[in-house]
């Protein structure tokens, strides 16, 4: 038993790269400037609203969902992909916005002569480790390597799915810049990401990068790499202001009354990024359904829709492509021009694609 137990810690820790993908601990200067914002408690950060993290009374609902669930949460095919290399990005687009979905919330997009990453995950696995872990349904519609000089990063919040330390390390090592939320920075650290390259925020606090203005503004949802340290990172929707455009990234956020707030101080957008996938009513607070998707959106004052967070990872206890029906359900009936893109496919905002229901 043991050796048994001793052969498990160490493929754990060669898995992990030595417990590094856990990230860092919130101290120093970063606690200092975390306990001076109003979203932290004193000992962790909250939300703006009361929020559970699973719906009271739902315990066993949520048990059967993930267990005993039937529905076909994986494709049975590889999905439809556009391949995308370095020469695609040589001349910007013609209109000055445009996004390539890269897949999950990771979206590459060119905006007003600068280009920006939401969310960045290029690895196999949305887990801390290599061996174990959601696995991604297709690669990447083009190589880490192959990606042109991107400006910034735009970090929600420090989940796996959404803060991925090889992605992190490989731009980093590029020179790329990271806006994060108050405490991902410490994650940033532990990672050896230069400090100069790093902006933690605040909700309502802004950094300017490459010409674009970056706003950190409220989401609902909670934060945590380490199961013995919750809450030690705050969580963000973005504002993304260039000279000429305006995009809304949601992150990973139930919903709530904030993104009417958004929507008067910063709109209208000509794109929005919105959640709409690993949702279920059971943890409904924390992760919206896409009807709700779709009400951020017009909450925002959004123009154009393109929905992320899912068809990429089994996340959630529903079909991989239910969130896509939905929401497609949700905007026609509301009249909001949304668009699906396949993975690697642009999105223009002058010219986005004819729609075509490639999930079915």
């Amino acid at each position: 038993m043991a050796i048994l137990l001793a052969a498990l810690f160490v493929a754990a820790a060669i898995s992990t790269s030595g417990f590094a993908s856990f990230g860092g601990k919130l101290e120093g200067k970063r606690l200092e400037r975390a306990r001076g914002s109003p979203h932290f408690d004193g000992k962790e950060f909250v939300n703006s609203v009361p929020t559970h993290m699973l719906v009271p009374g739902t315990f066993w609902q949520m048990l059967r969902h993930q267990f005993f669930g039937t529905e076909q949460r994986v494709p049975l095919v590889p999905l439809p992909v556009v391949a995308r290399s370095t020469a695609d990005y040589a001349a910007p687009p013609s209109s000055g916005l445009r996004a390539t979905w890269i897949g999950h919330a990771t979206v590459l997009l060119e905006l007003d002569g600068a280009r920006l990453l939401t969310d960045p995950i290029w690895s196999e696995r949305a887990s801390p480790s290599t061996l174990v872990g959601p696995r991604r349904f297709q690669p990447p519609p083009i190589a880490l390597e192959a990606l042109p000089p991107v400006d910034a990063v735009v970090i929600s919040h420090d989940h796996f799915d959404h803060l991925d330390m090889a992605t992190v390390r490989a731009l980093a090592a590029r020179g790329t810049r990271f806006a994060v939320p108050l405490g991902v920075g410490a994650h940033l650290d532990a990672w050896h990401v230069p400090a100069a390259q790093i902006d933690e925020l605040d909700w309502g606090e802004s950094v300017t990068v490459a010409g674009l203005t970056l706003t950190a503004t409220p989401a609902r949802h909670y934060s945590g790499r380490n199961p013995l340290r919750s809450n030690q990172a705050l969580w963000a929707s973005w504002v993304l202001k260039g000279a000429e455009h305006r995009v809304f990234f949601s992150g990973d956020t139930g919903y709530f009354d904030g993104f009417a707030k958004i929507g008067e101080r910063y709109g209208p957008f000509d794109l929005t990024l919105v959640k709409i996938g690993a949702s279920d009513p059971t943890w409904q607070e924390i992760h919206m359904s896409p009807e709700e998707a779709v009400q951020t959106h017009l909450d925002v004052r959004g123009r154009l829709m393109l929905p992320v967070h899912w068809g990429t990872f089994n996340l959630g206890y529903h079909a991989w492509n239910q969130p896509a029906e939905a929401a497609v359900s949700a905007a026609t009936a509301r009249g909001v021009s949304l668009v699906v893109p396949r993975i690697g496919e642009w999105v223009d905002s002058a010219a986005p694609p004819r729609f075509n229901p490639w999930w079915r």
